[in-house]
């Protein structure tokens, strides 16, 4: 009967450590994107200021 409960809570830990690693993979993604979006629009400003010194 102990085994048991063991085995369940062992498959519990581990749906729920599965779960926080999802979670984490998308905010990584999330930020990945954000990072991304940001050096892009820095990237436009510089070329814009770099035309407008030209």
């Amino acid at each position: 009967m102990n085994l048991m409960h063991e085995n369940l809570a062992r498959a519990q830990m581990s749906a729920r450590l599965g779960e926080a690693q999802q979670l984490r993979r998308g905010y990584q993604l999330a930020r990945a994107h954000r990072m991304t979006r940001r050096a892009e629009i820095a990237a436009s400003q510089a070329r814009t200021a770099l035309a407008r010194a030209l």
